[in-house]
């Protein structure tokens, strides 16, 4: 463990590394972690996926096919790296590394680096649209200034994210537990205003974009709420592994991260029905007043500056897998994973804000092949036992060098999912084939992925003695 030695002098804690974590360094509690994971999944992008199911479905069905899909998601990203991460202290990226290879891994890294990076940009977008509009309320600035106003407050969001994660983890926990009571007190009292006010609105409205088929609108809805969740693989193996084990991580996972999406996700669900917007900075203030219109966008502020927190954060550790990043100062980190948000965020805002529907749906194309591969390879195939030290060693004979540092299993596994899911549903029209109607998409390219690595595995890849199977 040299090179985690070297990380020490250089005055960097273990948790700014993606070196396993020690016991004594894994010190958060079950409520801890869960209040983390919570602050991380209440954001902006709850309101944009409940928007996206409003297209298709009425309140009551949204709200079930949101609360159906999200856990669902959140059971595939749980199987696929708390087992492993919550074992043996480390991140997601590197618990792929039995399933890709020592070089392979590079795909999760560009994965999870695009996507944090993608909903980052829409966080900090939206942090500077709710900021204008705060503005606007209180009388401090014009139309004419409110451009500029969202550029600066997106840069301002960028450093205090920056600022914050200084300190590693200790400021995830710290800005969490500050944000977590008011994340939750604010979040109830949008969705009881909102239910409140425009009950009759929401009753008679009509999803914009239904089919006619009310199956293949519940699917769309379950699926749209699947892919959201699936998100959160980059995110989680990151906080989990500073919990002490996986069985205290569990719990908090299924319902710190997944159970607040939906009922978050409502208010956008409800408010694209009876206002035809989802985006509360847009319609608080017209329902609430400007005092309690105020309160609800700075809640929006918070929202979005504390899921950001945790996806630099998760970004930043993923990133020192790379030979590259790994001997970076911890600072020069951060700014890989800020810089690109930042420019996307001043140059590309309507662009990127734009295409949401299918940023969410090119994450299914990827991840749920992913999930089912780490599901199939370490509670099947290694029955939850890893070679630790082979996780961190790239030479060639390595248990997971494979050939050329590559596991062809993981490989084909992702290119079957791949195709399954694009053969089922097309992630930039929406275009679906059977029996998508029934199954969804995200589903059957988890199971097929899963089901081409194992074949893979036992056919091509064990008979060689590589990859420390049994």
């Amino acid at each position: 463990m040299t090179d985690q030695t070297t990380a020490t002098r250089a005055g960097e804690s273990a948790d700014e590394t993606n070196w396993p974590l020690l016991k004594s360094e894994r010190t958060w509690s079950q409520l801890e972690i869960g209040v983390v994971l919570l602050v991380a999944a209440a954001a902006t992008w709850c309101y944009i996926i409940g928007e996206y199911v409003g297209y298709y479905l009425n309140l009551k069905m949204g709200f079930a096919a949101m609360t159906a899909g999200s856990m669902i998601g959140m059971l595939l990203v749980t199987l696929a790296v708390v087992p492993a991460a919550g074992r043996y202290g480390i991140d997601s990226i590197v618990s792929t590394r039995p399933q890709f290879g020592s070089r392979g891994w590079i795909i999760p890294v560009f994965l999870q680096y695009t996507s944090i990076i993608g909903w980052n940009c829409l966080l900090l977008i939206f942090f500077g649209k709710t900021a204008v509009q705060l503005l606007l309320t209180l009388g401090l600035i014009t139309e004419a200034s409110s451009g500029t106003v969202q550029i600066i407050s997106a840069l301002l969001a960028c450093t205090l994210v920056f600022g914050v994660l200084l300190t590693g983890k200790t400021g995830v926990e710290r800005i969490s537990n500050v944000l977590f009571f008011f994340i939750v007190g604010v979040g109830a009292w949008m969705t009881w205003l909102l239910l409140s006010t425009k009950s009759a609105e929401i009753t008679a409205a009509a999803p914009a974009y239904a089919s006619g088929s009310l199956r293949w609108d519940y699917i769309t809805g379950l699926e749209i709420a699947i892919v959201s969740l699936l998100s959160w693989w980059p995110y989680i193996g990151a906080m989990v592994r500073v919990a002490p084990d996986a069985p205290t991580s569990v719990k908090p996972a299924m319902l710190g991260m997944g159970l607040p999406v939906p009922l978050l996700s409502v208010i956008g669900l409800a408010a694209i029905l009876a206002l035809g917007i989802s985006d509360p900075s847009q319609w608080m203030v017209e329902l609430g007043g400007s005092f309690y219109g105020s309160i609800a966008l700075v809640f929006v502020l918070a929202a979005n500056l504390g899921t950001a927190i945790a996806g630099v954060y998760a970004t930043s550790v993923g990133l020192r897998s790379v030979p590259a990043f790994d001997r970076l100062p911890w600072t020069a980190t951060l700014l890989i994973g800020l810089v690109p948000v930042a420019i996307i965020t001043i140059f590309l805002p309507d662009l990127f804000f734009n295409n949401f529907g299918t940023f969410v749906a090119f994450i299914g194309v990827f991840f749920a092949p992913l999930c089912g591969i780490q599901i199939v390879d370490y509670l099947l195939l290694r029955r939850q036992r890893l070679n630790l030290r082979a996780l961190y060693d790239p030479s060639e004979g390595a248990e997971y060098y494979y050939w050329f540092g590559i596991n062809p299993a993981g490989l084909l596994g992702m290119a079957a999912g791949f195709v399954t899911y694009v053969y089922l549903l097309n992630p930039i029209s929406y275009v679906s084939r059977a029996p998508y109607e029934y199954v969804t998409a995200s589903l059957p390219a988890a199971f097929l992925g899963g089901l081409v690595f194992w074949i893979a595995t036992v056919v091509l890849v064990r008979p060689t003695g590589r990859g420390g199977y049994k």
